[in-house]
């Protein structure tokens, strides 16, 4: 009767540890879906879904559902993407053939690219800070880095206007920082509407 009673009670257990599991499992999955498709939503309000949603939905887990963590993740997607960018133009920079011009426009996109990796730092290590300031203003604060970052790229590709050549090769490399930038900034000015 014990034998029997022991292989019950065995089985029993085995059966609620496989159920809390499989339930485990798929609460897991709802979260994780859940998460996705609130990135998924909060990147169909910017101008470059794809590449927004493509950028952060590697991060859900820790995004979850929290719009100062999809704004702060964007940023710091877009600072890291800024400063690989960087590092590429002044290798590019290095290249030997360049016309005087062609030089003086790299030193100056060089040193936009690393004005906006400042502004994009700045602005993340402002939306990290704990509420030292009124939130306002540091959205504020954030809203005007991440613009000028913007506007630094666009110059940066603009300078490279008289020449197809090296235009196309800079823009090729500018452009994938300019939208994440976009859509970093349509994110922070999400969240901070809803901050008011």
């Amino acid at each position: 009767m014990e034998g029997s009673y022991f292989i019950y009670s065995l089985s029993r257990n085995i059966l609620l540890v496989t159920l809390l599991f499989t339930s485990s499992i798929a609460l897991v999955s709802a979260t994780e879906k859940t998460n996705t498709e609130f990135i998924r939503t909060s990147c169909s309000l910017t101008t470059y879904p794809a590449l927004c949603f493509n950028s952060l939905s590697t991060q859900a887990g820790a995004i979850q559902t929290s719009p100062k963590l999809l704004a702060q993740t964007a940023l710091s997607v877009t600072l890291d993407t800024t400063r690989t960018t960087s590092s590429a133009m002044v290798k590019l920079s290095q290249v030997h053939g360049m016309t005087p011009r062609e030089v003086a426009a790299m030193k100056d996109c060089i040193e936009l690219l690393s004005d906006s990796v400042y502004e994009l730092k700045r602005s993340l290590e402002e939306m990290s800070r704990p509420g030292s300031k009124d939130l306002r203003l540091v959205m504020s604060d954030v809203q005007t880095w991440v613009s000028s970052a913007m506007t630094d790229e666009d110059t940066c590709a603009e300078g490279f206007v008289n020449d197809p050549k090296m235009k196309s090769v800079v823009r090729g490399k500018i452009v994938n920082v300019a939208h994440l930038t976009s859509n970093a900034l349509a994110l922070v000015n999400s969240y901070a509407s809803l901050r008011g």
